[in-house]
C-alpha cells in the first residue's frame, strides 16, 4: 500500500481500522537537533491491513488518526511505547487508551528486563529485522523501499508478538500484573513535564538542601530556554554544569568561570550573567518552602543486607519467571533495606506476595537462604 498523503485517505484508513478489536502502532521521529521530536511517520497495522502514513505531507489533518488513538473500542499495541506516547502527547495532548506495551508485557512473560522488538520477533513472529534502515533520516522525501519496509516490519510483526503474549499472559493468569506498568505509561503526569518541575530529574545528584533552590531555578529556566529555542537541553546548558554551578554556588563572575564544566568566556555572556542571577534567586529562597529531597537515610542502610536482598530478587525471577526491573530496583532494594514500610511497589500487590514478604523476612531472619545442587534456594528459620 502506498504512503498515506492526504487527509481524505487517512480518515478512510481509520474508519477501517477502527472496526477491529485492535491496532498496532510505531512512529519514526527526529530530535537529535530540537527539543520538541518531529514526527515523520506513523504505521498502523489491524489484523486485515497496514497502513504508512506521511505527517510532513503538505495539509493532512491527522484529527482522524488521533480519534482512533482514543478510540475505547479498539486497544493500541506498542512496543516500547513511551516516547510514541510523549509524541502523541505533544502533538495533541493525547493518550492512546486502551493501552497495551509488549516489552512490558514480556518482562512479566520471563522475557528479561528491556527486552526488544528484534528478539521478540524473532522468538514469537519467527522473523528476522533487517535494521539497515533504523538510523536514517525520517525527514527525507522520498522515503526509500528499504526504509517503508523497515516500518512496516515494526507494526506487522507486532500483530503476531500480541496475540502471542495475551495467550502467554492468559494461561499464567498474570494480566493484573501489568495494571501497574499500564497506569503509569497512560498517565498525563507521565508527560505533561513543567518547567518548575524539571528539577527532580537531576535531584539524586545532589545532598546539600541549600542547592535545592539554586537547582530549582536553573533546571527550570534550562528547560524553558530548550522549549522556547526548540534545542536539546544540553545545547542551553550541559546537565554536568547545572549540577556543578548548584554545589560551588559562584556568586561573581571570575568564580563562575573557574568551573571546569563551563566554556571559556561563558562567565561573560548573557547567559552567565543570568546564570548568576538564579544562583542568587535560588539562595533566597525560603529553605522552609523547598520541597524535601527524597533519599534513602544512610544511617539505615546496611549494605550487606541489600546484597542479599539481591540474590533473593534474583531467585525470585528466575523462579516465576519475570523480569527483576518490573519488581524492584536496586533503589528500591536499598530504601527496603532501611525501612520495612517503605513506599515502594515491591512491597505492595503482586510484588509483595512474591517477593517484598520474602525480603522482610530476610532481613528479620525468618528466612534463609542456601544453594541446592548449583540453585540458590530459601528456607524457613
Amino acid at each position: 500500500m502506498p504512503l498515506i498523503t492526504t487527509t481524505a485517505a487517512l480518515e478512510a484508513a481509520c474508519q477501517r481500522l477502527g472496526t477491529h478489536d485492535f491496532v498496532t502502532i510505531d512512529t519514526e521521529f527526529m530530535r537529535e537537533t530540537t527539543f520538541f521530536p518531529k514526527l515523520c511517520l506513523i504505521q498502523l497495522a489491524s489484523n486485515a491491513e497496514d497502513v504508512l502514513i506521511d505527517p510532513l505531507a503538505p495539509d493532512i489533518d491527522l484529527t482522524s488518526f488521533f480519534a482512533l488513538m482514543r478510540k475505547e473500542s479498539v486497544v493500541k499495541v506498542f512496543h516500547s511505547g513511551r516516547q510514541d506516547i510523549e509524541i502523541l502527547w505533544i502533538f495533541d495532548r493525547c493518550i492512546p487508551k486502551p493501552y497495551f506495551d509488549t516489552q512490558v508485557a514480556a518482562m512479566v512473560a520471563g522475557y528479561g528486563d528491556s527486552v526488544g522488538y528484534e528478539q521478540l520477533a524473532h522468538d514469537l513472529a519467527k522473523a528476522k529485522i533487517d535494521k539497515s534502515s533504523r538510523n536514517t533520516d525520517w525527514s527525507q522525501r522520498p522515503l526509500s523501499d528499504a526504509q517503508l519496509n523497515y516500518a512496516r516490519a515494526d507494526v506487522t510483526h507486532l500483530r503476531v508478538i500480541y496475540r502471542a503474549l495475551l495467550e502467554k499472559l492468559s494461561a499464567s493468569g498474570r494480566e493484573p500484573w501489568l495494571v501497574d506498568e499500564m497506569r503509569i505509561l497512560t498517565s498525563p503526569e507521565t508527560y505533561d513535564l513543567r518547567p518548575e518541575d524539571s528539577w527532580r530529574r537531576l535531584s539524586g545528584r545532589i545532598r546539600k538542601p541549600r542547592d535545592l533552590g539554586i537547582l530549582m531555578e536553573i533546571a527550570a529556566w534550562r528547560e524553558q530556554e530548550a522549549r522556547t529555542r526548540n534545542v536539546p537541553r544540553s545545547r542551553v546548558l550541559k546537565d554536568d554544569a547545572i549540577i556543578d554551578i548548584t554545589t560551588s554556588a559562584p556568586r561573581s563572575v571570575e568564580a563562575l568561570g573557574k568551573l571546569r564544566s563551563i566554556p571559556n568566556g561563558f562567565e561573560r555572556s548573557r547567559t552567565g550573567t543570568e546564570i548568576l542571577s538564579l544562583i542568587e534567586k535560588g539562595l533566597a529562597r525560603d529553605p522552609s518552602s523547598l520541597p524535601t529531597i527524597e533519599r534513602v537515610e544512610r544511617k539505615a542502610y546496611n549494605p550487606a543486607a541489600v546484597e542479599l536482598l539481591k540474590v533473593l530478587l534474583r531467585m525470585t525471577c528466575d523462579k516465576e519467571g519475570v523480569a527483576a526491573k518490573l519488581i524492584a530496583t536496586v533503589d528500591d532494594l536499598e530504601t527496603i533495606a532501611a525501612d520495612d514500610q517503605a513506599d515502594v511497589p515491591a512491597l505492595k500487590g503482586w510484588r509483595f506476595e512474591i517477593f517484598g514478604q520474602q525480603a522482610i523476612d530476610l532481613k528479620h531472619g525468618r528466612l534463609g537462604l542456601a544453594v541446592d545442587k548449583g540453585t540458590v534456594v530459601s528456607f524457613a528459620r
